[in-house]
């Protein structure tokens, strides 16, 4: 039987956003694959950890090229991009906490290359006046990304509603990033 990885993948990223502990057991269980076989593939949780936050930087790519952040309003794009991360929103929340990620000389040049994308976006934004000029894109983008983790996790425990997740998150951004007439 040929392992898939991409699906094994998956399962550990649906299990760790909902239980960021979890053991190598518990995933290997998740996947409906013996512990053996897991660490065939996986050396351990920190090699996991990693294929999953190149699984998650490959699909929050992919939820900007969809979103095509430089066509129409900036509030039309931010409303296309949360559209298109939703499916991945867990696991991107689970990554952003996995501090092991961004310590050391190890850092993964893909969050860089989303921090630029998202902060060029914001910046597009503010020149064209749909976006206020007292915050800088890099802050913009970081609170995006919090917006994501906790709307994922909110939705995950249930205190919000799966279907409430899109309007949640672009109109508490946009709310404290629109531009008003008053400044």
């Amino acid at each position: 039987m040929t392992l898939d990885r991409e699906q094994v993948l998956r399962s550990a990223a649906a299990l760790l956003t909902r239980k960021s502990t979890a053991t190598m057991d518990e995933v290997a269980k998740a996947a409906g694959i013996g512990r053996a076989t897991l660490h065939r593939h996986f050396a351990g949780r920190d090699a996991l950890v990693r294929a999953l936050e190149n699984l998650g930087i490959q699909e929050f790519e992919a939820a900007l090229d969809v979103a095509e952040l430089d066509q129409g309003t900036s509030q039309e794009a931010l409303r296309r991009f949360v559209a298109a991360v939703e499916p991945s929103a867990g696991l991107l929340a689970f990554l952003v906490s996995e501090n092991q990620l961004f310590e050391g000389d190890d850092l993964n040049d893909g969050w860089d290359r989303l921090d630029a994308r998202v902060a060029a976006f914001f910046r597009r934004g503010q020149e064209r006046g749909e976006f206020r000029i007292d915050l800088p894109p890099a802050w913009l983008t970081e609170a995006l990304y919090g917006l994501i983790g906790s709307g994922a996790w909110a939705v995950q425990v249930g205190r919000v509603a799966a279907q409430d997740f899109q309007y949640m998150i672009v109109e508490l951004l946009l709310g404290g990033a629109r531009r008003s007439v008053e400044q």
